[in-house]
């Protein structure tokens, strides 16, 4: 009888921020997956704000045996955009009332025990980033051997052949440091993007959402308690009656990558301080005149569409909805 495989571990890189909660909670409940650690990064709410969080997530989770290490304050080359407080209130969370966490980050700072656990676990580690990739950039910087030594890296982020929703050309995580961005998309390893091409494209319904609330698990209560702020968002913002799923879509593919399409070019991020600032943009033919700015850059696989039944189906599941 052949034996189960081992889990695959990873690295959660986030902002949290109510959809980093829900993929977070997916992750700790799927046993395909070992959750080595969690590090911090500013995007959702302030870098702070968003360590505390990521505390309190595990505390919920009772899972304070994974160590946080607090990342990046702002970005590589600019300021702080500043926080998404409109989509995910002032505390990141909805703006639920929230004890202080009970435990603290380790000493390592994000790119420090990124490049401490992978370089220990030569091809073992996966990168899992939900927000801005400083932290990813700065870890591949100080230590060029990095990329080789990843399984790869799965983000969420980007918009390649779609508006963006940051700016009418890119997606918010990447806008929040494009030069990271660009930075990781030329990283040597397998490099997955979840970026809106397909989030956008699940939906997780109204009724669905409720399902959750009705667990009766401490992490279902948590997202009753934060939900209600992101789906007023969405409502608002789209007339959606339910929200996109995007930080859990790194989740899913991990658990279930035939749920899902994909094409893979080689990725630019737009660094200039046009309009076009943080859009990702996909090679897709070769380079007619002039010089070819993607030479020598790895192939990406862009996730374009999915099974969305199949993939929400999923997630509720883990999150402990019966179906």
């Amino acid at each position: 009888m052949a034996s189960a495989a081992a889990p695959r571990r990873i690295i959660i890189d986030t902002d949290p921020g109510i959809d980093d909660a829900m993929a977070i909670f997916f992750a700790l409940a799927s046993p395909e997956l070992d959750v080595v650690a969690l590090t911090t990064v500013f995007g959702n709410a302030r870098t702070s704000i968003c360590t505390d969080n990521a505390l309190r997530l595990l505390e919920i989770a009772e899972r304070t045996d994974i160590p946080v290490a607090e990342g990046a304050h702002g970005p590589l080359a600019m300021s702080f955009r500043g926080p998404a407080d409109f989509v995910h209130g002032a505390n990141g969370q909805g703006d639920a009332p929230l004890a202080p966490p009970t435990t603290s980050v380790v000493n390592d700072t994000a790119a420090e025990l990124i490049i401490e656990r992978a370089m220990a676990a030569p091809g073992e580690i996966t990168l899992v980033p939900l927000g801005p990739l400083t932290n990813i950039a700065r870890a591949l910087q100080a230590e060029p051997r990095l990329a080789a030594n990843l399984a790869g890296i799965v983000l969420m982020g980007g918009n390649a052949f779609c508006g963006g929703n940051a700016s009418p050309a890119a997606e918010a995580n990447i806008i929040g440091d494009p030069e990271a961005a660009d930075i990781v998309f030329g990283a040597e390893c397998p490099i997955v993007m979840a970026g809106l091409d397909v989030t956008e494209r699940i939906v997780m319904t109204g009724a669905q959402l409720d399902l959750i609330g009705s667990v009766d698990d401490v992490r279902a209560r948590h997202l009753r308690a934060i939900l209600p702020y992101y789906r007023r968002f969405a409502l608002e913002s789209s007339g959606l009656d339910g929200i996109h799923v995007h930080d859990s879509t790194t989740i899913s593919y991990l658990l279930a990558p035939q749920h899902f399409a994909s094409v893979r070019y080689p990725i630019r991020v737009d660094t200039g301080d046009g309009v076009g600032r943080g859009k990702t943009w996909p090679r897709t033919r070769p380079a007619q005149h002039g010089p070819d700015l993607w030479a020598g850059r790895p192939l990406v696989t862009i996730l374009t569409d999915a099974d969305v039944d199949a993939v929400v189906r999923l997630e509720l599941g883990r999150l402990g909805v019966e179906l």
